[in-house]
């Protein structure tokens, strides 16, 4: 584990550079199904795709976190992973990620991706009115502060500064501006359950 400094919560790591990224993404479902959805990560050594990770999480639930945290730690590319990349931080509905304990069990930087930003209104009155324990959701989403302009995108960030965030996107979004380990398990992730991949996340 490479040297880090604190910065609130969080621990920015030092390096200029990350090479080794899990993007992680879920499947589409069924709204009238109340079933596991599938999430995929797809691991790039660079610009190299070089694996893939499956498993299910709770619809709507808690065990994002925990669950790409066990896919992570449990895998042959835990040795060598340096960053974890999320399209969005909700999954499988509203099954928002805990971030903070995300970075903390595998001591890895977090980097949320959204292609515009989110109507953060909306996803409140949604968690608080429609979703069992939507306010402690609702707390770790402001616990990660508001979304930021990144290039094309716009980012949350948890053990990054603002300038690696800027360079990761830069360097990975080389087809779109997704860059291309979330990209790729979203594509995974659509042909997993429909039998094709879907378009851009």
């Amino acid at each position: 584990m490479q040297s880090a400094r604190s910065k609130g919560k969080y621990i920015i790591m030092p390096q200029k550079r990350f090479s080794n990224i899990i993007g992680f993404d879920d499947a589409p479902f069924d709204r009238n199904d109340s079933g596991p959805v599938p999430v995929v990560g797809a691991i790039f050594a660079g610009l190299r795709f070089d694996g893939v990770l499956i498993d299910r999480i709770t619809r709507d639930g808690t065990d994002a976190a925990r669950t790409l945290a066990a896919m992570v730690s449990q895998s042959k590319f835990n040795e060598h992973a340096q960053l974890i990349m999320l399209q969005g931080i909700a999954m499988a509905g509203f099954n928002v990620v805990d971030v903070a304990q995300l970075h903390e069990r595998l001591g890895l930087p977090i980097l949320v991706i959204a292609r515009r930003r989110p109507d953060m209104s909306a996803i409140r009155e949604a968690l608080i009115t429609r979703i069992a324990g939507g306010s402690k959701k609702w707390a770790l989403i402001e616990q990660l502060g508001p979304m930021e302009p990144v290039g094309n995108v716009f980012a949350q960030r948890a053990g990054l500064s603002l300038d690696q965030t800027a360079s990761v996107i830069e360097r990975f979004a080389v087809h779109g501006h997704i860059p291309e380990p979330i990209r790729t398990a979203h594509l995974i992730a659509g042909a997993l359950v429909e039998g094709q991949s879907r378009g851009n996340p």
